[in-house]
C-alpha cells in the first residue's frame, strides 16, 4: 500500500504568497592571464516565468555587452574583451524580482483553472545528464524504489521517490564532493546539498519515464529584509500527465520534515530562479558546457578563468501573505 506524504497545511487551499525585492548582482574580474588574446565573461541574469517577473534591469560595466538567450529561455550578459590589459572591473546587474508562491492546485483539486504548460524540451527531460546518468543500475534502484510501495500511476511513483530521497539523504556539506549534483555520490554517501538531493529524484523520476527538470537560483533569507545572500539553491520539477509539472524541493523538505507535505507540489515565494537545465552550453557557445548556471563564468582564450568574488545582495520591497 502507497503511504502518502503527510501534509502540514494543504497548498493551493488560499491564494499564493508573493515577494518582491530588488538585487544587485556584482561580478569582480582580477587576474586576467598576462598575454591573453580574448577573455570572455557571462553572467546570469533571471530568467521570467509564470511565477516570476523580472523588471528594472540596469546593467553597469566599463566595456561593451550584450544579453543574449540560450537555451530553455536562459538569460546571461556577455561580454568580450580582446587583448586585454591586467585589470580590475567590476560588472553589476541590478533588478527588482516579483516571486510568487507556485503550488500546483491539480494535485489537491479537480476544478483548478487554466491550461496545463507544455514545454518544447519535454524530450531533453527524460534524457540523462553527464552526473546523472539512466543506466541499469540507476533504473533497478528507481524500480526497487516503486515496487516497495506498489505504486502504480505516475503520481504515485513520484511521491515514492520523492519520499525515498528525503527519508534516506541527509543534507550535509561536510568533507568533499558534494555540491556537484553527481547521483552516484548521493547514492553512495547518503549526503549532499540541493544538487545532489535532486540529482537523485531527477535521475530516478526520468528512469521511471517521468519528465524532471532543474532549476537553479537563490533563496532570499526570511529573518531579515536585506543583506547578501550567501550562496545558491536549487530545486526540481517532475511532469505528471493530467496535472502537469509538480513543483518539487527535497533539500527544503529534508531540512523541514513539518514542510515535507508542502514542498511536493509547491515552491515557496523566497527564491528567484536564474537558469534552467544541466550541461549547459552558453551563448556565444563557452569551451565545455556548465554543470550548471549561477555563478559568473570566463575564460581566458577559451580555457576556464576563476571569477572568485561576487555578491548577490538583495532588499525586500513588500511581501503579500494573503493568508
Amino acid at each position: 500500500m502507497l503511504l502518502p506524504v503527510l501534509l502540514s497545511s494543504r497548498p493551493g487551499t488560499e491564494p499564493p504568497r508573493e515577494r518582491s525585492v530588488a538585487v544587485t548582482y556584482t561580478t569582480v574580474v582580477k587576474d586576467i592571464p598576462a598575454g591573453t588574446k580574448t577573455m570572455q565573461l557571462w553572467v546570469p541574469i533571471p530568467r521570467n516565468s509564470p511565477y516570476q517577473q523580472i523588471t528594472d534591469l540596469v546593467i553597469t560595466s566599463p566595456y561593451p555587452y550584450e544579453i543574449d538567450t540560450g537555451r530553455f529561455g536562459n538569460r546571461m550578459l556577455h561580454l568580450t574583451l580582446k587583448n586585454p590589459e591586467p585589470t580590475i572591473f567590476t560588472v553589476d546587474v541590478r533588478f527588482n524580482a516579483l516571486r510568487k508562491e507556485h503550488i500546483q492546485e491539480r494535485l489537491y483539486t479537480q476544478n483548478a483553472t487554466g491550461p496545463m504548460p507544455t514545454d518544447p524540451d519535454m524530450g531533453r527531460w527524460l534524457q540523462p545528464d553527464r552526473l546523472v546518468p539512466i543506466d541499469g543500475n540507476i533504473k533497478r534502484w528507481s524500480r526497487e524504489i516503486i515496487d516497495s510501495v506498489g505504486a502504480k500511476t505516475d503520481l504515485e511513483k513520484a511521491r515514492a521517490i520523492y519520499n525515498h530521497v528525503i527519508s534516506t539523504v541527509k543534507y550535509d556539506k561536510t568533507g568533499t564532493g558534494w555540491g556537484r549534483g553527481d547521483i552516484y555520490y548521493a547514492c553512495d554517501t547518503r549526503r549532499g546539498n540541493c544538487t545532489d538531493f535532486h540529482a537523485m529524484f531527477i535521475g530516478y523520476a526520468r528512469a521511471a519515464g517521468i519528465p524532471a527538470r532543474f532549476a537553479i537560483g537563490v533563496s532570499l533569507p526570511t529573518d531579515r529584509p536585506s543583506g547578501e545572500i550567501g550562496g545558491y539553491h536549487c530545486w526540481a520539477e517532475c511532469y505528471l500527465t493530467g496535472i502537469g509539472w509538480v513543483p518539487i524541493d527535497a533539500s527544503e523538505a529534508a531540512k523541514n520534515p513539518a514542510k515535507r507535505g508542502y514542498y511536493f507540489g509547491a515552491h515557496d515565494e523566497n527564491r528567484i530562479e536564474f537558469t534552467m537545465g544541466r550541461d549547459l552550453s552558453l551563448y556565444p557557445g563557452q569551451k565545455e558546457p556548465l554543470n550548471y548556471f549561477i555563478y559568473p563564468y570566463a575564460e581566458a582564450d577559451g580555457k576556464p578563468m576563476p571569477i572568485e568574488e561576487k555578491h548577490i545582495q538583495y532588499r525586500d520591497l513588500n511581501t503579500t501573505d494573503n493568508r
